[in-house]
């Protein structure tokens, strides 16, 4: 039987991080169900797209946090925030690259952050098709799958592995950033989504410049990547609230975030 919090109770990181294990491994198993079968797609008025799987990992991961702790307050991508969420908040993208997954691409994940009074405690990324689930909180190394994983520590942008993410968002909104960015680094890859961010905090990745986003896309990231060493701001450098603008950048060492800072506002 699921014990029920009290009132006044604000759970640790710890067990945060145990909450949100389990819940991934449920939305796993329901994204799973839906991925490459056909499921109907509709646009919401910002054109971007919505399924029955989202709206469905969506209200089971609701119904689970409510079950626990049912004055808490959850701020989900589908449905907005319900409850109050002054003190505590559950952040919930119930599928992280819903174009990925309406077009059989294995990299769409499932992100749950949680916020005590505003402050990050702790986030997870979960990636349904790949059976990987990355952890991290405040006070707690990041995993992936419960291994310690660490970001790279490099320090140098000319021998930086570069992802880009919304490479034509960018290129239509800032033209000379991109030009700059497709001139950095010594590897560069376009991509979407949560997981370069994910490969940043397993040190497979050094810098990550992402756009346009909402918080419940990168916040969950933002605990992972900076319990992993990483460093995850917006573009002038200022730590990530649910107020920031969805302009953001991760690294893998303060250098090579000052250096990137500085190229995106030159």
């Amino acid at each position: 039987m699921t014990q029920i919090s009290s009132f006044s109770e604000s759970p640790s990181a710890e067990t945060v991080l145990r909450d949100c294990a389990a819940w991934a491994e449920m939305s796993a198993a329901t994204a799973l169900s839906f991925f490459r079968q056909g499921t109907a797609v509709d646009f919401k008025a910002d054109l971007s797209p919505v399924t029955l799987a989202d709206q469905t990992v969506e209200r089971e991961l609701k119904a689970a946090i409510t079950a626990k702790y049912p004055d808490h307050g959850i701020f989900g991508e589908e449905t907005g925030i319900e409850g109050d969420g002054k003190v505590h908040l559950w952040i919930i993208d119930p599928i992280d690259g819903t174009r990925s997954f309406i077009s059989g691409h294995p990299l769409f994940g499932m992100l749950i952050a949680f916020l005590n009074k505003g402050q990050l405690q702790a986030g997870t990324i979960s990636m349904p098709a790949l059976n990987e689930v990355y952890c991290g909180g405040l006070g707690i190394p990041a995993t992936c799958n419960g291994t310690l994983i660490h970001v790279s520590g490099q320090r140098d942008l000319n021998a930086a592995v570069l992802y880009i993410n919304e490479g034509e968002k960018l290129l239509a909104d800032h033209p000379s950033v991109t030009a700059q960015l497709l001139q950095a680094g010594q590897t560069r890859r376009f991509g979407y989504d949560c997981y370069p961010h994910a490969l940043l905090a397993a040190g497979h990745v050094d810098a990550v410049i992402d756009y346009d986003l909402k918080p419940y896309d990168f916040l969950a990231v933002s605990a992972v990547v900076e319990a992993a060493g990483g460093i995850m701001t917006d573009w002038q450098g200022k730590r990530l609230t649910l107020d920031s603008e969805g302009a953001v950048i991760s690294a893998a060492s303060s250098e090579l975030h000052a250096v990137l800072i500085e190229l995106l506002n030159s």
